[in-house]
């Protein structure tokens, strides 16, 4: 019987295929196995290539494998649905990942470690409680508005609200001022949660060097700059900016043929939140720029005189995207304009 050479590794919670053929695509393996059979399983095989697909556990699973000497790819789930056979079941799966993964056109995700994955966290936990304070503040205003108490937009509204529930107003219910109350005791707690999340991914910017460095980038502040280092396990596997520009989703989609091209709006491929962070970054540099002059800017002041002030945030994003993947993948220092530096 042939040695396996290559084996697509379908991963789930507790189930797992194996797909394994030899050098001329022979069938050698086709087994279930549960989780704590996996190790075991790849320790008593030679080194071969293993496929899997870059979905939930995947690049822990990669490092696991890659210390028993395996080499190992992470390929997107989008690219190795083509190469599914009629029905979806982890067999097909498994079958269709071990033919992608020796495509040499396919494109593959760097593993992470376990630091960046750390980082990822850091900032996906954030997010959420960001997430959810913006759902208990629209809660209070919702409720009260219904007892017709309304307040401004913004922090010092809610602050205004949050005060109703003092047992001295006696324009609501006790019940609505138990609710209000426990709706305030939340929002206190998330705020906290939040600060604390803010100074731990400060002192992880302080303490990364190529953090720091993407930090000059105007509109790029330590909440993008760890998101990017945390993101990016290898940022020389983008051949150029645009590619890497694309993969945040900030470059036209195309509906060309016949040689006529047409670009439409963003892609939206990628990292939704990465590329959220771009975009509020271009529009703080052009809020910036529209208070101090945009004379040290040239190409943003061309752009704002013919474009609306969101599609030139757009396209500002996009550069700051070249510019951050420059740097990351060349090691340089932001270079400031001429007419900026003193």
């Amino acid at each position: 019987m042939q040695a396996v050479t290559t084996i697509g590794f379908d991963i789930a919670k507790s189930v797992f295929q194996v797909h394994g053929v030899d050098t001329v695509g022979q069938v050698i393996i086709r087994r279930q196995l549960k989780r704590r059979q996996v190790i075991g399983f790849f320790q008593k095989l030679p080194a071969c290539l293993v496929g899997i697909e870059a979905c939930a556990s995947s690049h822990y699973w990669s490092r696991e494998l890659q210390a028993l000497g395996n080499n190992v790819r992470l390929m997107p789930p989008a690219y190795v649905r083509p190469y599914v056979k009629r029905q979806k079941n982890d067999m097909a799966d498994a079958e269709a990942i071990c033919e992608a993964v020796t495509r040499a056109n396919m494109r593959f995700v760097p593993t992470k470690t376990a630091e960046q994955q750390s980082g990822l966290m850091l900032h996906r936990t954030r997010h959420l409680f960001m997430r959810q304070q913006t759902s208990v503040i629209n809660a209070i205003r919702a409720h009260l508005a219904e007892f017709g108490i309304v307040a401004p937009v913004g922090r010092r509204g809610v602050e205004e609200l949050r005060v109703v529930a003092d047992p001295s107003d006696k324009r609501l219910p006790e019940i609505v001022r138990a609710c209000l109350a426990a709706l305030g005791s939340q929002l206190l707690s998330l705020k906290k949660q939040i600060l604390d999340f803010d100074r731990m991914i400060m002192a992880w910017h302080r303490s990364n060097q190529t953090s720091k460095r993407l930090n000059c980038i105007p509109g790029v502040g330590p909440l993008l700059s760890t998101a990017l280092v945390a993101s990016v396990a290898d940022p020389k596997t983008f051949r150029s900016g645009r590619n890497f520009s694309a993969w945040i989703g900030l470059v036209p989609k195309q509906n060309s043929s016949g040689g006529r091209d047409k670009l439409g709006s963003i892609s939206k491929q990628g990292d939704r939140y990465l590329r959220g962070l771009f975009v509020a970054g271009a529009f703080a540099v052009i809020r910036y720029a529209k208070i101090h002059g945009t004379k040290h800017r040239p190409w943003l002041t061309a752009l704002l005189a013919r474009r609306h002030t969101k599609v030139a945030a757009i396209a500002l994003a996009n550069k700051l995207a070249r510019m951050a993947w420059a740097m990351m993948a060349t090691g340089e220092r932001y270079n400031y304009p001429a007419s900026l530096k003193v």
